[in-house]
């Protein structure tokens, strides 16, 4: 059994760690930790759990974690993951984190887009966790850094087309909608219920701090720099994010060609489902899953190629893809724990 902890488990991606990681056979949960609910039992913050386990929430102790586990998430805010992880690193331990604050391999970049940052000589050591791209390094991390939720959705989405040269790198376009979820469980006017109920908004247009996180993705599969038009939008949804990805093609191509070309790229994984030529996803078939749906139309009239990609922002785009990582990084089965299937309606 790996011993694990997880620090910052009071938000939305805390709680669905500790819901996989109960269900999952190799993991015993021996340390979780929050500043706002320290010395409060998970069942009387997560109500949900009930039942399941006696877990007390401690405060923030690196001794603490490291004490009691080999393995650890780190599911804490930007700035305030890079206060702990280097810690946990010198005391022996493993990190899966899931702020932002190692997955930009520049710290001028990071510094541009985020602040100052403090562990400069960790970022070339961290491995970018998305799995479909970095399993073998991953599997060799002490230190991984999660992906963000909608540059997950992208990169799958893009990755086959720009791996086979399909498409001119300065046309994308990405349009993304995600559940008010993905603003975290701390109170936001923005994400109040009167804020989002029957409304539909972009925000953080051409400023959006994923956007050289979905760059940097791009430009390595790419091998030359990419720059991309990113507009997300808020959905009046719980969660899930929706991706539409535009692209002019090189040469004209059809669907039915474009869904084998990505039906032959992720056949070996476990985790990415095609839909046939004709079917685009919604966000409902992915809900509560670690699955990332993929459909696409090659539009002749324009010659360009417009990929949709659905995901869960709190599962595969966080909490799941954690627990996948987690998987390579001990040598488990890549899908254990992560069974199990959308829940619909």
């Amino acid at each position: 059994m790996i011993k694990v902890a997880i620090v910052g488990a009071s938000g939305y991606t805390g709680v669905e760690l500790l819901r996989l990681l109960l269900n999952h056979p190799q993991v015993e949960i021996t340390c979780v930790t929050s500043r706002q609910y320290a010395g409060r039992p998970i069942s009387a913050v997560f109500p949900s759990l009930m039942g399941r386990n006696s877990l007390i929430f401690d405060p923030v102790d690196v001794d603490l974690v490291a004490a009691r586990a080999e393995l650890v998430f780190t599911a804490l805010p930007h700035k305030a993951a890079m206060e702990i992880v280097p810690d946990l690193l010198r005391a022996g331990c493993r990190v899966v984190d899931l702020s932002a604050d190692y997955r930009l391999r520049d710290a001028a970049t990071y510094e541009q887009w985020y602040e100052p940052h403090t562990s400069v000589e960790l970022l070339s050591e961290a491995v970018y966790g998305l799995p479909e791209l970095y399993r073998s390094q991953i599997k060799g991390a002490r230190l991984v850094a999660n992906p963000g939720c909608y540059p997950t959705s992208v990169a799958l989405a893009l990755a086959p087309l720009i791996e086979q040269n399909k498409v001119v790198l300065s046309s994308l376009i990405i349009d993304s909608k995600s559940g008010t979820s993905g603003a975290g469980r701390s109170a936001k006017v923005g994400s109040l219920f009167c804020e989002v109920n029957e409304g539909f908004a972009a925000y953080g247009v051409a400023s959006h701090r994923h956007t050289p996180e979905i760059e940097q993705t791009l430009t390595v599969l790419a091998g030359q720099p990419v720059a991309v038009s990113f507009t997300p939008h808020l959905l009046p949804v719980n969660r899930g994010i929706l991706s539409t990805c535009y692209a002019t093609l090189k040469a004209p191509v059809s669907t039915e060609e474009l869904v084998a070309l990505y039906r032959q790229r992720y056949a070996d994984e476990p985790f990415v489902r095609i839909h046939p030529a004709g079917e685009l996803p919604n966000v409902a078939y992915v809900r509560g899953s670690n699955f990332c749906n993929i459909g696409l139309v090659s539009d002749p009239r324009t010659g360009r190629v417009i990929v949709v990609s659905v995901i869960d922002n709190l599962l595969k785009g966080a909490s799941s893809q954690a627990v996948q990582n987690m998987n390579l990084m001990a040598a488990l089965e890549e899908t254990c724990g992560l069974g199990d299937l959308p829940l619909f309606p």
